[in-house]
């Protein structure tokens, strides 16, 4: 027994039991005194580790689950990165990386080689590690919902460009002490980066479509094929001659179209990653700190001190011209200055490299680590606090200018149980996860002799759906009815649940729709006012390529705009897709002063389209992974013309590869309805 609990713990079962109770505990004592919990784990494992108790030392299991966490905080900012938004701002990326790496560079240089005495590489050195910053404090801004922020999304691409800039640097300073730098060591660092970047972006998603499109049903698979792509990158990165952290963040980039934020596959890789590796990671961090430098004499507490001042003060100064330079709020200023200045990975991996080489003391090498300690805990206060201030903000502003927003309801009748889980997962990713009303799913049953015996069939059945949307944290409503026929069943539920927006599925048959909008959609239209959508999923998701949108004349007029553009811009923000828009002038003009005054991050391609009469002009598309959308109207609404019955027709039959839905607006305003109602009332 005295064995088993001899210090260092070697029991793997006993590590990993006192690791899970770390996790569990230490952020939860902490956030009754309002600390981060990023920061409780870090001060855990300097407790537990190998300075303090020494309970745990940096085994091989700690070591490789702590390499896991850090590669899985790379991988999650390369996933949840909103590709549009880099797209649309990648100048600011590259402005924001110029800044937070040159900054820190020329501050550290001249206070290493002038203050503290070191030597032109030593001081080269350690001043490139202050450009280093590790995404320790990501976690918070994942847990808060606001990673498609501008101002993350800036940060996670100045990170990755930083990041490598001082690894290249860490290759030639090493490749001049050893004197092996020349003409060979940059044609052989090129050719292997080359080589790298093709793999990654050219083969991998090829290789990730065949795989997703093929295996559809295959959940689980999908999570383990994520994770074998994830440290296949980092290892060929080994290969290439850059660390293993830029081989996960660019995994992350090469599956982001492929992984929509809102699936259930999404769900999976942040759930274990926050639960599990990502902690231990945090841990091992604290388990680097050596707090007894301290007392080593007043010199290793010069280069500490010294060394954590000048690496905020670089950050600071980037995040604040960064700031004055694009006009950001002081909570994006913090945000920024939280996310890139938490030190740990990249920076260790150089001055450990730089000290085993003899470039470097011991003194930095133990300032470095207390310097992960301090800056690892402001950027965890900061980033909180920066958040918070974020998220409020982003509420009221959403609750003040579109409060019927903030209670959309999607009801989901089911026609087709076979084909009904694609649907659920397209309602799923429109879904908007900050509000709390659920996505309603609705079997009418035929009102018969049989009718109580298929009622409690059909609720049987539902359970499965309830499950599927569990896995994504979404709330799933099943609701089960009797009526006399379909059409009725749905408008009356739609109205008793107060949904926003019914979502039916497109006719399996060739040449149904016509029957169906002849029947039961007009029923639907003519006895609701609810935004529809009729769907028809041809391919997963997460294999689209673009949106083509067909908007006619005068849709900025109807009441349901704002809201079917709001979901256009989150599925395109879902699947990181672009959006190719077919609209007048006038319409296009509406559309951009929307966009703008809701603040979607949705930049469509915006092409000019006067003729609707013009059928051969319509659906012309390049691609069978278009989603094609129609944007039609009601008979009588201030939108609708003739042609517009007929399109859906022809949108079957000219476009039977590609997935396609058709919008039918909301038509009356509800708050004015509402005040009329409340008048007669009076």
């Amino acid at each position: 027994m005295a064995e088993e609990f001899a210090l260092p713990f070697s029991n793997p079962v006993l590590i990993f039991a006192l690791i899970l109770l770390i996790i569990l505990l230490a952020p939860l004592l902490l956030k009754r005194v309002n600390v981060p919990g990023v920061i409780g784990l870090i001060l855990s494992g300097v407790v537990v580790g190998p300075h303090g108790l020494n309970l745990l030392d940096n085994s091989s299991a700690v070591e490789l689950f702590s390499t896991i966490g850090l590669l899985y905080i790379m991988f999650i900012a390369g996933l949840e990165l909103d590709m549009n938004e880099f797209k649309a701002n990648r100048n600011k990326s590259l402005v924001f990386g110029f800044f937070t790496f040159t900054l820190p560079l020329v501050i550290g240089f001249p206070v290493c080689y002038y203050l503290l005495g070191y030597d032109f590489n030593a001081s080269f050195l350690t001043a490139s590690m202050f450009a280093t910053h590790t995404l320790v404090t990501y976690p918070i801004v994942s847990k808060f919902g606001i990673a498609k922020n501008q101002a993350v999304a800036i940060t996670v691409g100045g990170t990755i460009l930083t990041d490598t800039a001082v690894l290249l640097i860490l290759a030639v300073i090493m490749g001049n002490h050893e004197g092996s730098i020349g003409q060979e060591f940059w044609i052989r660092l090129g050719i292997s980066l080359t080589v790298f970047s093709v793999i990654m972006f050219a083969v991998v998603p090829r290789i990730a479509r065949w795989f997703f499109g093929n295996l559809e049903s295959e959940k689980h698979s999908h999570y383990i094929f994520v994770l074998a792509i994830v440290f296949f990158a980092a290892f060929l990165a080994e290969l290439a001659g850059v660390e293993p952290i830029i081989g996960a963040f660019i995994s992350g980039l090469a599956l982001n179209k492929l992984v929509p934020h809102s699936s259930a596959l999404m769900n999976r890789i942040e759930f274990i990653g926050n639960s599990l590796f990502i902690p231990f990671f945090l841990i091992s961090v604290g388990m680097l700190v050596d707090l007894s430098v301290i007392f080593a004499g007043p010199m290793a507490i010069i280069v500490a001190v010294t060394l954590s001042v000048v690496a905020l003060a670089g950050k600071w100064v980037a995040a604040l011209i960064t700031q004055l330079s694009f006009r950001y709020s002081l909570a994006q200023r913090n945000l920024i200055f939280g996310l890139s200045s938490a030190h740990a990975a990249a920076t260790l991996a150089v001055i450990l490299v730089g000290y085993r080489a003899g470039i470097l003391d011991e003194n930095i090498l133990n300032g470095t680590i207390i310097l992960i300690l301090i800056t690892s805990i402001v950027a965890s206060i900061a980033t909180e606090r920066a958040a918070k201030v974020i998220v409020t903000s982003e509420d009221a502003e959403n609750v003040s200018n579109d409060p019927l927003l903030n209670n959309e309801h999607i009801l989901l009748p089911i026609a087709n149980i076979n084909n009904f889980e694609k649907l659920l997962d397209f309602a799923i990713c429109l879904k908007d996860k900050k509000i709390t009303s659920p996505v309603s799913i609705l079997s009418v049953v035929t009102n018969n002799e049989d009718a109580e015996t298929n009622l409690i069939k059909t609720r049987h059945k539902l359970d499965a759906f309830v499950n599927q949307g569990s896995a994504t944290d979404i709330n799933i409503n099943a609701l089960t009815t009797i009526d006399h026929n379909a059409a009725s069943g749905i408008s009356r539920i739609s109205r008793e649940i107060i949904a926003d927006l019914i979502m039916l599925g497109w006719p399996q048959q060739t040449g149904v729709i016509q029957k169906l909008i002849g029947e039961k959609l007009d029923v639907i239209l003519e006895n609701t006012d609810k935004t529809v959508f009729i769907t028809h999923l041809q391919h997963p998701l997460n294999l689209h390529r673009r949106i083509v949108i067909w908007v006619p004349p005068f849709a900025q007029f109807e009441n349901g705009f704002k809201f079917w553009l709001r979901k256009m811009a989150k599925l395109a923000s879902e699947l990181t897709v672009p959006v190719v828009m077919h609209c007048d002038k006038h319409t296009e003009k509406a559309t951009r002063a929307m966009l703008e005054k809701m603040k979607l991050s949705m930049t469509p391609e915006f092409v000019d389209f006067p003729h609707w009469d013009t059928r051969s002009e319509l659906f012309r598309w390049k691609d069978e992974f278009d989603f094609l959308v129609l944007v039609s109207a009601r008979d009588g609404s201030v939108s609708h013309f003739n042609m517009l019955d007929q399109l859906p027709t022809m949108m079957e039959r000219l476009a039977p590869s590609n997935s396609r839905l058709v919008i039918y607006p909301q038509q009356y305003n509800h708050d004015k309805l509402t005040e009329s109602f409340d008048d007669r009332i009076v």
